[in-house]
């Protein structure tokens, strides 16, 4: 099994330290919850490992060897100025690929729609949709149900699934769903104020958290 270790870092905005990470693990064919109040640091978090910005002393967020690729879906998706297909077929000019997400994620009746007036939800699907084009060693998700319907999220949740028993790769699932994490992770990675301050295998971890931060956390969102 393929396992990439982070390093230590850091993340300051304005003389403000948002992050201070400690090192992890990332291991193929498994998915990693990473849940927190807003601001805790998941997204910086993310935004760092996909290489989106930079660690405060400017290196790559992993030890030694990174993933050879890496898929990265922001909470705020960019739509381009094109049809919904084309979005897709960005990514990769499979059409195959294109159609079996489309159908997936039920966007096949939406293919020649402008990407950029789909609705919030829709948006999120093409997203995925797109990002789920390629083969990734580490796939990251960034809140990508927070704007979806009942429906919709179990259509993600179910293309994730099948993503991961094709290609096999790491993900790391930014959700503010504990009922999320507990249908989909391997791995939960808790943060509280900046800091990586629980990890461990779901779903014991959300059933008997050991720190204090964490139990205070399920006790108000669990």
């Amino acid at each position: 099994m393929k396992t990439w270790k982070t390093e230590e870092f850091t993340k300051t905005y304005g003389g403000r330290q948002v992050l201070d990470a400690r090192s992890l693990d990332l291991s193929e064919d498994q998915i990693y919850v990473a849940i927190g109040a807003n601001g805790s640091g998941k997204s910086t978090f993310a935004r760092i490992l996909a290489g989106a910005i930079a660690t405060d002393a400017g290196r790559s967020a992993f030890h030694g060897a990174k993933p050879a690729s890496i898929g990265y879906m922001p909470q705020r998706p960019y739509p381009f100025r094109m049809s919904m297909e084309k979005n897709l077929r960005l990514a990769a000019d499979d059409p195959a690929r294109a159609e079996e997400l489309m159908e997936a994620l039920k966007l096949t009746n939406l293919r020649q729609a402008k990407a950029h007036k789909l609705s919030g939800g829709e948006s999120a699907r093409m997203a995925l949709a797109r990002v789920l084009m390629r083969p990734f060693d580490l796939l990251i998700l960034d809140e990508p149900c927070a704007s979806m319907d009942m429906e919709s999220t179990k259509l993600t949740e179910g293309a994730l699934r099948r993503y991961r028993d094709r290609y096999h790769p790491a993900i790391l699932l930014i959700t503010h769903s504990i009922q999320q994490a507990r249908r989909l992770g391997d791995e939960v990675l808790f943060f509280h104020e900046g800091h990586l301050a629980e990890t461990g295998r779901c779903p014991a971890t959300l059933e008997t958290p050991q720190t204090d931060a964490l139990k205070h956390f399920l006790e108000f969102y669990g």
